[in-house]
């Protein structure tokens, strides 16, 4: 039933099965190695330190060993594991023990006293939520929307906080299925080449939105959209003030949306997460987060925006030369294999690919 594997620093056991779905024993997806990767990197980048994680979905429990195992010591207090599976939870204590994690060997000082670092719980994941007394880092990683869990993550989530989202929907927020992003996301999507894009936006505004009610303003400091996923890390400031601001970015792009029209990274994080991760998507990420500020949101797709105008297609490298000798900000973008995202206007880039 269960197969030994490997995965960053740790090893887990984990179903057989090969297709991913709820049917799963214990809920395990290998592609999500590189959301995994992400998270832990992204926690060692930021100031944050001795933090109180909860993680309400822990499925074989491989996110929360994998903080242990591969963050700096000074980054966690006390890590919780919940789960409504109590098979999960069989899964959960047998991959701790396999990394030598065993709880009672881990023990954290608080106010002189002596408590576990590692504490399991088998809850519904709301219910988790609203019975703890609040943590520093929330992880929301579902199968499908995100929506469940908003309300009773952003009243547990503590002032300077991090929260991350995942939303595996994909299909309701990049406009297949529009009825439902009205419904779940209350936007109206885009159906064309920006749709993740959009759909990241839309998600970020819902997510916020939720937030604001509990007077908390959630900034996106890492944003991105792979394989069958979408992915927001949000740091949390206190006050009515700060949320009003964020609302004040909520608006329609081209008769679609609301939508967060926002920053989607912290530049500064984006280049240490790259730094880390030395691959082509983190490396894309920090140069668009690095020209964001002058650039407005969405990009141009070179071979829609070629046929649209009948150019003939460029090689990529040679356009994105010219548009920096022609004193352009400019980067490819993680959304498209065709896209750039830069602040050169529709006329004028034209006019360059017509010289190429």
């Amino acid at each position: 039933m269960f197969k030994k594997i490997k995965e960053g620093k740790i090893e887990i056991y984990v179903p057989k099965e090969k297709k991913v779905s709820k049917a799963l024993p214990v809920f395990y997806n290998s592609i999500m190695k590189f959301n995994r990767d992400i998270s832990i990197v992204l926690l060692e980048a930021v100031k944050n330190k001795e933090m109180k994680i909860g993680l309400p979905l822990a499925g074989s429990g491989v996110r929360g060993i994998r903080l242990l195992k591969e963050l700096k010591k000074n980054k966690i207090e006390q890590i919780h594991f919940n789960d409504y599976s109590e098979k999960a939870i069989e899964l959960i204590n047998k991959n701790i023990k396999l990394n030598k994690l065993n709880t009672g060997k881990n023990k954290v000082k608080q106010k002189n006293k002596t408590k576990d670092k590692i504490i399991i719980h088998n809850k519904d994941a709301n219910l988790f939520l609203r019975q703890s007394k609040g943590f520093d880092y929330i992880d929301i990683d579902p199968f499908g929307t995100p929506n469940p869990y908003l309300d009773s993550a952003m009243i547990k989530l503590s002032r300077k906080g991090i929260l991350a989202i995942t939303a595996t929907d994909t299909s309701a927020l990049c406009g297949t299925f529009p009825k439902a992003c009205r419904r779940k996301y209350w936007a109206e999507p885009l159906r064309n080449e920006l749709k993740h894009e959009i759909g990241l936006r839309i998600l970020t505004r819902k997510i916020q939105l939720v937030a604001a009610q509990y007077d908390k303003a959630l900034l996106p400091i890492y944003s991105y959209s792979k394989d069958h996923y979408m992915r927001v890390f949000f740091s949390c400031e206190k006050g009515k003030t700060k949320v009003d601001k964020i609302i004040k970015q909520h608006e329609y792009y081209k008769e679609v949306g609301p939508m967060w029209l926002g920053k989607l990274w912290d530049k500064s994080l984006a280049a240490k997460i790259h730094k880390q991760i030395k691959d082509k998507f983190t490396e894309t990420i920090a140069n668009e987060a690095k020209i964001e500020e002058h650039c407005d949101i969405g990009f141009y797709d070179i071979h829609v925006f070629c046929k649209k105008n009948k150019l003939t297609i460029p090689r990529m490298d040679i356009l994105i030369e010219k548009i920096k000798k022609n004193k352009y900000k400019v980067s490819r973008t993680h959304f498209s294999d065709y896209g750039i995202r830069s602040n050169i206007k529709e006329e004028k880039l034209i006019g360059i690919i017509k010289k190429i």
